[in-house]
């Protein structure tokens, strides 16, 4: 349980400041970058899941139905910011825009990690 929560921890933070480097040499703009940000979360939990099931005692290796599952969540979340833009003022803490799909993404890996 112990290796899960250290693996959630380095694949938020892993995917929070990986993804924009990424981002920056995918020539995008306005709702798509949204959508191609939020792929590269799912991409980058799941790159994180695979090394941390290296390292990391007691945790299994993630399947490519982990992959599918955190791309479904983060691209729904993502969906969820462009078609519904009243969300994100509904949650009472403030949450970064981009957080959602995040979230989404951990989420689905999370669900589907074996």
């Amino acid at each position: 349980m112990l290796g899960y929560l250290v693996l959630l921890a380095f694949q938020i933070a892993g995917a929070w400041f990986i993804a924009p480097h990424i981002l920056r040499y995918i020539p995008l703009s306005g709702d798509l970058k949204t959508f191609a940000h939020a792929a590269i979360f799912a991409v980058l939990v799941w790159i994180i899941g695979l090394v941390g099931s290296q390292v990391l005692k007691d945790v299994r290796m993630p399947s490519s139905s982990t992959l599918a599952a955190a791309l479904v969540l983060a691209l729904i979340g993502a969906a969820l910011i462009v078609f519904v833009p009243g969300l994100l003022a509904a949650i009472p803490l403030k949450v970064p825009t981009m957080a959602v799909p995040l979230i989404g993404a951990v989420i689905g890996y999370m669900v589907r990690r074996g």
